[in-house]
């Protein structure tokens, strides 16, 4: 019989936090009083073990300027990444910067410039069309699996970047390494940079494998490429800040590190996030196995209810994350009458596919304990099939 450490049907109520998922519902949906399935955190807490390390770290009582060069934090990384990926890692080669996005605006800034094509896989996280069409540059789609388009976006002049979501969001793909050896060989061949985004390469499933796109690109002999990510998203403590990333070429990186502490201003870290990072990435391990068998349970539920509810969908786990990306387009069902459904009637809220640059498909965030996971796929059957049969 297996013994649980942690309690992740624990029910926490996030109203009056300053949630965005919970409190900041009504910016994106029109009403307030409904249950969001939306933004990608979770409704579990933190690990114990983090939390542990953030009491004492308060109970200290000084917050004076800190260097994330300095202590733990840089170890913390190296160690997480030797035991988890199996992946050796040269510390020098690390920077920091106050979330993932936050490092891509400054990479695409060093690397492209306004209307400058940077190439992305479809469906698209909202947050990258957010921040390259934000600096003025073009954001260029391409099917996920469709190396021939990818190539052909590549090829043209004004291409400067390729962007991975490694694993995607949101569709939960796991790279191949014969994919990513791909990008790293294409990216080469036409002068492009890389950004590999992998905030989701900690919740990879079972029977799946992240592989870290750094020793792709040192293989590939990519000059310009970047690895960026965080701890925040696997332990769920995206309000710390908090990110880093590697930067193989040293001129590159050190371009990177002087922009972030003289242009930007970024001298000082948050120490509750370098404190989080480290607990997490030395203590934290047994803590995040536990939720992904958990995900893992709440996605086979999922898939089982949909399977009952909605004949003629056909849906299966994604290969990482916790974020169900699920395509209705076989019901015939149009997007605003389902998403009108989904807030008036069900009253709750799942983020519509349109988002992504793909309407029929709906993204439902299940990282919840179950039993919220399960009145939001309910609603989600019934609604459909009321416009269905309608």
């Amino acid at each position: 019989m297996t013994t649980h450490t942690y309690d992740f049907d624990r029910e926490i109520d996030r109203r009056g936090t300053w949630s965005v998922q919970w409190d900041g519902i009504a910016d994106r949906f029109g009403v307030s009083d409904l249950l969001p399935f939306t933004i990608s955190d979770m409704d579990f807490a933190s690990p114990p073990e983090v939390l542990s390390a953030l009491k004492e770290r308060v109970e200290h009582g000084v917050f004076g300027y800190t260097d994330w060069r300095l202590g733990e934090f840089r170890e913390a990384i190296r160690h997480w990444y030797a035991t988890r990926y199996d992946t050796a890692l040269d510390i020098e080669t690390l920077v920091y910067a106050p979330s993932v996005l936050n490092q891509l605006s400054q990479l695409l800034q060093m690397w492209t410039e306004p209307g400058d094509g940077v190439v992305v896989h479809t469906p698209t996280y909202d947050g990258f069309r957010k921040a390259v069409t934000g600096l003025g540059r073009e954001l260029r789609g391409v099917p996920v699996g469709d190396m021939e388009a990818l190539e052909a976006e590549l090829a043209r002049p004004d291409a400067r970047t390729l962007l991975l979501c490694s694993p995607h969001n949101p569709t939960g793909r796991v790279w191949r390494e014969d994919e990513l050896t791909e990008f790293a060989r294409l990216a080469e061949r036409h002068g492009v940079a890389v950004v590999s985004d992998e905030i989701h390469a900690d919740l990879v499933a079972d029977g799946h494998r992240h592989l870290p796109f750094s020793p792709i690109a040192e293989a590939g002999r990519i000059r310009r490429w970047a690895l960026i990510t965080s701890g925040t998203k696997a332990f769920n403590f995206p309000a710390l800040s908090g990110s880093y990333g590697i930067i193989g070429d040293p001129e590159e990186r050190e371009t990177f590190i002087r922009r972030m502490e003289t242009g930007q201003g970024l001298a000082s870290p948050a120490v509750l996030s370098l404190t989080a990072h480290i607990a997490a990435y030395t203590r934290g391990g047994p803590w995040l196995d536990e939720l992904r068998t958990y995900v893992a349970g709440t996605m086979r539920l999922l898939e089982e209810r949909l399977a009952d509810g909605l004949p003629g969908v056909t849906w299966t786990p994604p290969q990482a994350g916790y974020l169900a990306w699920i395509d209705l387009r076989p019901l015939g069902i149009d997007e605003s009458a389902l998403q009108r459904e989904l807030v008036e009637t069900e009253k709750v809220a799942i983020m519509p596919g349109g988002v992504y640059g793909q309407p029929g498909f709906v993204r439902l965030n299940i990282g919840c304990p179950r039993k919220k996971a399960e009145r939001g796929v309910d609603a989600l059957v019934r609604a459909a099939n009321r416009l269905r049969t309608a």
